[in-house]
């Protein structure tokens, strides 16, 4: 007897199985677009759920921010009477206080999500939340965002220096600086440098952010002025900061350096600056960029202590009132402006991190 081969065979399966069209379809013939929707979808989920637990939380502390109106009124003698329930529930109408919990959370995210609006700030009323923030926002990114870049900068290019360098006495010393000062709280340092540039040599402010006799705009003095006055609080940040990117790009740095292409690039007879940076480096800066892009993101909080320490009208400073004072709606405003930049400063990486590096692909 002989077996009898089959009659039919499916040729093609794979194919056939396949969609050929339809949204699958179009989506499995362009995965970086398939990646991007489900990405922006995800940060979506993301950012809704992390604005929701931020409103939930603020909303469950103690206190009472009509009565503290209240009393901040009667001391500025606006009000000068015992408020009446009518005045009471209109403030609540106003601050978005009325009703239970959740009825307040869909009346906030309506406002935020439709209409931008924060509502009215505590601290500073009856002008919008917004505006209270809007106005610090630009001292804050001024000040944290350019020293954050510059010690990002510096910490990267001597730290890939120190660790290409290894054994040498100045990278040991650099190194050693670098452990030893990293984890210096930047308000320490900021006290040394305000005691020693500000009250012992006198060549630096120790207090805001320009000459108050100057008038603000886009003229020479008054920039002037600003970077003198904001010299100090961004030294203690780029300081400390300097120290923290060095270590992290020395210990990126030092295992690359026995990998085979390296000695392959060496024996080439390519010089060791372009060794340095053409191939060492570009496997060390990509953890480095995504650390960067997310520490971005967190300027937004804004530096409380340093802000604090030298009377700089950024948004930690405002974050430090609105708290005092319970200012619901600027504390969620300055919330959800950080929580927004980060999971931003997130997507943005994901997105990007593939175009930087032909090693990182889009899963699907």
């Amino acid at each position: 007897m002989t077996a009898t081969a089959p009659s039919a065979t499916v040729a093609g399966e794979s194919a056939e199985s396949a969609p050929s069209r339809g949204l699958r379809a179009w989506l499995a013939r362009h995965p970086l677009a398939a990646y991007a929707i489900r990405r922006f979808g995800l940060y979506l989920v993301e950012l809704w759920g992390a604005l929701t637990i931020a409103f939930f939380f603020f909303r469950m502390i103690p206190g009472d921010p009509i009565q503290t109106l209240i009393q901040t009124l009667q001391q500025n003698y606006v009000y000068n009477q015992a408020a009446s329930a009518e005045v009471i529930a209109r403030y609540q109408t106003e601050f978005g206080l009325d009703g239970n919990i959740f009825t307040q959370y869909l009346k906030y995210m309506q406002n935020l999500i439709l209409h931008g609006d924060l509502g009215p700030s505590l601290i500073n009323y009856p002008t919008p939340a917004q505006d209270v923030i809007l106005r610090s926002l630009p001292w804050t990114i001024g000040l944290l965002g350019i020293a954050a870049a510059m010690s990002w900068v510096l910490g990267v290019i001597i730290g890939a220096i120190a660790g290409w360098r290894r054994g040498k006495l100045g990278s040991t010393i650099i190194t050693n600086l670098s452990i030893a000062l990293s984890h210096v709280p930047f308000f320490f340092v900021a006290l040394i440098l305000v005691y020693v540039f500000a009250y012992t040599l006198g060549m630096l402010p120790a207090r805001s952010a320009y000459d108050s006799t100057i008038t603000p705009g886009f003229s020479p003095d008054f920039i002037g002025s600003v970077i003198k006055y904001g010299f100090l609080p961004a030294m203690s940040i780029v300081l400390i900061g300097t120290f923290s990117w060095i270590l992290s790009t020395r210990m990126l740095m030092v295992p690359v350096l026995g990998e085979d292409y390296l000695v392959y690039a060496e024996a080439k007879g390519l010089k060791p600056w372009r060794i340095l940076t053409r191939y060492a480096l570009r496997n060390c800066y990509l953890p480095q960029i995504t650390a960067f892009g997310i520490s971005l993101g967190f300027i937004f909080n804004g530096n409380v202590l340093v802000e604090q320490l030298f009377n700089y009208p950024g948004l930690g400073s405002t974050l430090v009132t609105a708290i005092q004072q319970l200012d619901f709606n600027t504390i969620l405003g300055v919330t959800d402006m950080a929580i927004f930049s980060v999971l931003t400063a997130v997507l943005l990486l994901d997105l990007l991190l593939p175009l930087l590096d032909p090693r990182v692909k889009y899963w699907k």
